[in-house]
């Protein structure tokens, strides 16, 4: 009888797991009970693939997008569309993030919301926030999205905008790994800045707010000139520009990376002429010889700037090593294409100190050489000993 017992549960688990793997759900979640013995007796057998109707009526009954599947629980903002509140998902009883954008009869649903969701859906990575559910009524739209405890922006405030510089390196390396998936992939993000990167409290770092992004298949498309927050948009742009490649996300890793060494701004401009002031202040007024065809440009011409020399980087970003300093170099170029990719910018000597398998990790982890614990206002890197088991390597 026991052995009857244990036989039926083993198939049960199989199935489950069969069913989880079948419809991409969470390995955590709660199937409904009854919903495995009736997905057995209505649904083609488990080495056939199910239809987009089949899958779409399946994780219906389990709970997916249905509203009362979530439970609100604070508010933590407000925007011109949506607001987000914390959850808790009752099918997976996980904390998660709720994005309700507000629908007007007269224009439905805003075209940043469509743009991120039929970005996210695509883009599976461990450095990009995951879209888990989503959820359409007649008055919202609600995103659902895995939950991280704060921003970039939020965590170098809690620092004191003083970060440990093995953690700026640590954090630098996951915005750009998560940005060299979606740049093989054709997506700009162009909205780039501390609090579009999100940061769990094992210090897993994703790219998030993907309302501005694009996905774009021909490198000189136009697109609009007005993305990228102002502290973080390129000279190129600034100017008016509007065709640009991925190049246009990697001006604003330079600006974040001085950001966490420095614990400031680095272009910190009120207005479009403010903003270009403080760029050339530092890296020297362009000229044709650093930027050719910049005495064409009309808008450059209008503002009439004057001809500041370059500053030396060390000047301002004192802790940041001569091969830490050449990679901001390389980020912060006025011709975009001479700007480095991300991937490119991964392989930098800047980087050495974190092995070579940082490089060949699965899309889908962040293995412990990339994680950081939070220890008073620091976070430390975690290491593995010859047992499999954590401790703390406090440098």
């Amino acid at each position: 009888m026991n052995i009857c017992v244990v036989f039926v549960d083993l198939l049960w688990i199989l199935i489950s797991a069969d069913l989880n793997k079948r419809l991409s759900l969470p390995a955590d979640i709660r199937i409904p009970d009854g919903y495995l013995q009736k997905l057995q007796l209505n649904s083609p057998p488990f080495d056939q693939p199910l239809s987009r109707r089949s899958r779409r009526a399946s994780l219906s009954e389990i709970g997916f997008g249905k509203l009362e599947s979530y439970i609100k629980l604070d508010k933590l903002g407000e925007g011109t569309y949506a607001t987000v509140y914390k959850g808790r998902s009752k099918l997976t009883d996980n904390l998660v993030a709720l994005k309700e954008i507000r629908l007007e009869h007269e224009e439905g649903a805003p075209c940043t919301a469509i743009r991120e969701v039929s970005l996210l859906k695509d883009l599976k990575h461990a450095n990009i926030v995951t879209l888990h559910d989503i959820v359409h009524t007649d008055k919202s739209l609600t995103l659902v999205f895995e939950y991280l405890d704060k921003d970039l922006k939020q965590y170098m405030d809690d620092c004191g905008n003083i970060l440990s510089m093995q953690n700026v390196k640590i954090f630098l390396f996951q915005i750009l790994r998560g940005l060299a998936y979606c740049h093989r992939r054709k997506v700009l993000h162009r909205d780039l800045k501390p609090q579009n990167l999100l940061i769990s409290d094992r210090g897993e770092l994703k790219l998030a707010d993907f309302g501005l992004a694009r996905a774009k298949s021909v490198p000189t498309k136009t697109y609009s000139n007005e993305v990228v927050t102002l502290w973080y948009r390129p000279p190129d742009v600034l100017l008016g520009s509007s065709e640009y490649s991925t190049q246009i996300d990697m001006w604003g890793v330079g600006c974040i990376f001085y950001e966490m060494a420095a614990g400031r701004p680095l272009f910190p401009g009120s207005t479009v002429e403010d903003e270009l002031h403080l760029i050339f202040r530092l890296l020297g007024t362009p000229t044709e010889d650093s930027w050719p065809g910049i005495s064409s440009i009309e808008e450059f011409k209008s503002y009439k700037f004057p001809k500041y020399k370059a500053q030396p980087l060390i000047n301002h970003a004192p802790r940041l090593d001569n091969d830490g300093l050449d990679l901001l170099m390389s980020f912060l170029k006025f011709e975009s294409k001479k700007r480095v990719s991300a991937d490119e910018a991964m392989r930098q000597p800047y980087f050495r100190s974190l092995g070579p398998r940082v490089h060949t990790l699965p899309e889908s982890e962040i293995r412990e050489t990339l994680l950081i614990l939070h220890v008073g206002n620091f976070f430390v890197p975690i290491a593995t000993d010859s047992r499999g088991k954590k401790r703390l390597r406090i440098k």
